[in-house]
């Protein structure tokens, strides 16, 4: 039988883009949520007897995960033949070590929640800035995408004469990748965090790159205020407005808002958390690793 794409809500896009170039049927799983908060999940297709790809990006990890685990164990329970999980993004790998006595390292905790209910996983980019890959705490098998080939591409295509800037050094690999691809010479900042929100950016001296377009390339933009900080330098310096890019558009509270009113000329994300800034989109790449992962290859549009 054909396999059957379910789509978390939010992410219904995605998965129907995905079917489409799988040749697989985008099923419908509809959540709803009872006055005490707590879930009803109902799968609205038949799963017996097929492979189930369930679609979900664990940003704001806490509202969805519970009922991707619902889902998950319903497509088990009703005869799925396998239950994977294309998760664009990968949420709780921050806290991936214990840095004050008596916190939880909730990276590897969240891992053993989800292991049961899933057989296999495909992400994009986790935060692995401490792990060397996710089998270090994930023990179903893992497949990591990288949104750096498709970035350069758009960048090579969207901007003349690029710059790239990390706006910090865990974004160095996503800026040394990127640029190579682009073919672009790049700057790695500094950044001191002195809390959630308060951010403090250096920037060298810039001044010869007055005749490129800065582009700020990191992989999760959450309060965006390393960006915002880091476009202040880049403008006061004189250079073009920054073209922002990030992975992960996460944009907690009002971070999109705040990063467009900083001066940014552009603010360009991929399309793994479903938002109005995704612009590059990484369904072709998710599309074969879960071709690679169904039990028969499946045939469509590629």
């Amino acid at each position: 039988m054909r396999p059957l794409l379910l789509p978390l809500p939010g992410n219904e896009a995605l998965a129907a883009d995905l079917a489409s170039r799988l040749g697989a049927e985008s099923g419908i799983l509809t959540v709803h949520r009872f006055p005490d908060g707590e879930s009803h999940v109902r799968l609205e297709s038949p799963v017996a007897g097929r492979p189930v790809v369930l679609v979900c990006a664990l940003d704001r990890p806490d509202d969805r995960l519970l009922p991707l685990v619902f889902a998950a164990a319903t497509a088990r329970e009703l005869g799925a033949t396998a239950v994977g999980l294309v998760c664009p993004y990968l949420g709780y790998m921050r806290q991936d070590a214990r840095f004050q006595s008596g916190e939880a390292v909730t990276s590897a905790i969240f891992a053993r929640l989800l292991d049961p209910w899933i057989d296999w996983l495909i992400t994009v980019d986790p935060h692995l800035h401490r792990r060397r890959s996710l089998a270090e705490i994930y023990a179903v098998p893992a497949t990591v995408l990288h949104a750096a080939p498709a970035i350069a591409d758009w960048i090579r295509a969207a901007v003349p004469a690029p710059l790239l800037v990390g706006p910090d050094e865990e974004s160095g690999q996503w800026v040394s990748a990127v640029a190579a691809a682009a073919e672009a010479p790049c700057l790695v900042l500094e950044k001191t965090r002195h809390g959630d929100r308060s951010v403090e950016v250096s920037v060298p001296a810039v001044e010869r790159w007055r005749d490129r377009t800065p582009v700020l390339v990191d992989d999760i933009v959450s309060t965006a205020r390393t960006m915002i900080e880091t476009v202040g330098h880049l403008r006061r310096a004189g250079l073009a407005a920054p073209v922002c890019v990030g992975v992960h558009a996460v944009f907690a509270g009002h971070a999109w808002r705040d990063l467009q009113a900083a001066g940014a000329g552009r603010i360009v994300t991929c399309n793994t958390i479903a938002h109005p800034s995704n612009a590059i989109d990484l369904a072709p790449l998710l599309a074969d690793a879960v071709r690679a992962r169904l039990p028969v290859p499946a045939t469509g549009r590629s």
